[in-house]
């Protein structure tokens, strides 16, 4: 055999072996990514003929089943309860694909187990029929969510301090999820960039945090050793901050006050002082404990959550806290570059409540077959301990001073003492265009429920996040707590 003949022979060979891996590697190593895809409409058709496990709330109602159509096939179908909680649950369908809790528990809901229990109930002749997923989604609290925010853009999050379980997962302006199988309907609300009613506001949307930042720096001020809640430092105004001036709101006057009283009364000046104090290494090692900078480690799918931190607009990513570029002081009071998740800020409030540790959150509390038994439970996870459980007490106290007699007041509860702080992120000072916030948790003792509220762009002499917010995390909260 000459030479040519031969390298055309090994070059086929070559191909042939290229060919088989990528096949094998598709069809084995890379395969879930392929089923998993939300183009490939053969592997959803397939799952159409299963009956899909019931996504129901806390209280066991109904808020997501199946419901045979003519054809043999199964159709989601998304009770009115379900409906109030359209972001967390997602939709499932063949027009749209699926998103959510539909999409991040498709196999537990299609029945999916291991590939041997596949193979045996397939020999039986056994249907394969999907499991349920118990959430911990509160319908009552949702709905007072809702309410609340009375169509305006916003979100609320409210999550169990002890436990992580997250309770409430609003956002709104919302969408029907019944009618996303309609023609023309996902591509309509998909093009609608005024509202954006399918983005989940709670994990996806990234907003200034204001002065609710002030509990992340508290945190690192107290936790560090260099500051306890007495300590005194000037609250005068204006003052340079990275060689540029920086203000308290209406550049009020305070003097030398203690941490306690700048915090109660949010003073800019007396924290943009700490942060930088605590230097850029010190704050960016508690925002990271704290969670800032990642994902949040919840039961979501990818892309449908981002993380919270220090943007860079340009390039569309978190950049480190330490960065030489990062000017510290403005972000310990939420101003630079610093956008932050309602999730986000609702995990902080609930670490500072569970004495210092971060708990993983999770919307899911157990998966359950079609009889009613517990297949599977998600329990409680500890993400990291942030502070000392001492220093989280004193932080506690300070916040709690927020509600008593400062920029809180708007959410305190009869008869429960409740632990809080007040942001406003200034969009536009000449227009007096807000970003309103709210963070807090209760009772302060033996903490069960922590908060976070948000609305996008309010205007007007009432925007603050203590005349805004702060209101509507109390009706949540009073709903949870009954």
């Amino acid at each position: 055999m000459n030479a040519p003949i031969l390298k055309l022979f090994a070059l086929v060979l070559v191909l042939f072996a290229a060919l088989a891996g990528m096949t094998s590697y598709n069809s084995v190593i890379n395969a879930e990514e392929y089923r998993d895809n939300p183009r490939n409409a053969r592997t959803q058709i397939e799952e159409q003929r299963i009956h899909r496990g019931v996504i129901r709330g806390r209280d066991g109602r109904p808020l997501a089943r199946s419901v045979r159509r003519p054809s043999s096939l199964y159709a989601r179908r998304y009770t009115p309860a379900g409906a109030a909680f359209a972001q967390a649950i997602g939709y499932d369908y063949l027009r749209t694909g699926r998103a959510g809790l539909e999409r991040e528990y498709n196999d537990e809901l299609t029945g999916k187990r291991s590939e041997l229990t596949s193979i045996i109930d397939e020999l039986r002749g056994r249907q394969r029929v999907g499991d349920g997923v118990l959430t911990n989604l509160d319908l009552g609290a949702q709905r007072a969510a809702i309410a609340a925010l009375d169509g305006r853009k916003g979100s609320v999050v409210a999550i169990e301090p002890a436990t992580g379980k997250v309770r409430v997962m609003a956002s709104t302006p919302g969408y029907e999820p019944n009618r996303l199988d309609e023609e023309g309907v996902f591509s309509k609300l998909s093009s609608d960039n005024a509202n954006s009613p399918l983005l989940n506001r709670a994990t996806q949307a990234g907003y200034p945090p204001g002065s609710t930042m002030k509990v992340v720096t508290a945190a690192a001020a107290l936790d560090s050793g260099e500051f306890t809640p007495e300590s005194v430092v000037d609250g005068k105004s204006p003052i340079k901050i990275s060689g540029t001036t920086l203000a308290n709101f209406s550049d009020q006057q305070f003097g030398p006050i203690t941490l306690t009283t700048a915090l109660t009364n949010s003073v800019n000046t007396v924290w943009g002082q700490v942060a930088e104090r605590l230097g850029r290494k010190r704050m960016a090692q508690y925002m990271t404990r704290f969670g800032f900078g990642s994902d949040p480690p919840m039961d979501y799918p990818d892309g449908q959550m981002r993380p919270s931190g220090v943007f860079d607009t340009k390039r569309n990513k978190v950049i480190p806290a330490d960065s030489g570029s990062v000017d510290i002081g403005r972000v310990g009071i939420g101003q630079e570059r610093l956008l932050v998740t309602p999730l986000q800020m609702a995990t902080v409030a609930a670490t500072v409540a569970n004495g210092g540790v971060r708990m993983k959150p999770h919307l899911a509390d157990r998966i359950v077959d079609s009889d009613g038994r517990t297949v599977d439970r998600i329990e409680p996870e500890q993400a990291e301990r942030v502070m000392s459980a001492d220093n989280a007490g004193k932080l506690a106290q300070m916040m709690s001073n927020v509600v008593r007699e400062g920029t809180g007041v708007g959410a305190a509860l009869d008869g429960v003492e409740v632990a809080g702080k007040t942001g406003t992120a200034e969009l536009n000072i000449a227009q007096r265009i807000n970003q309103p916030w709210f963070i807090g948790f209760a009772p302060l003792r033996n903490p069960k429920v922590a908060i976070a509220v948000t609305l996008e762009r309010i205007q007007g002499e009432q925007s603050q996040g203590g005349a805004v917010a702060a209101p509507i995390a109390k009706q949540v909260m009073q709903e949870l707590l009954r």
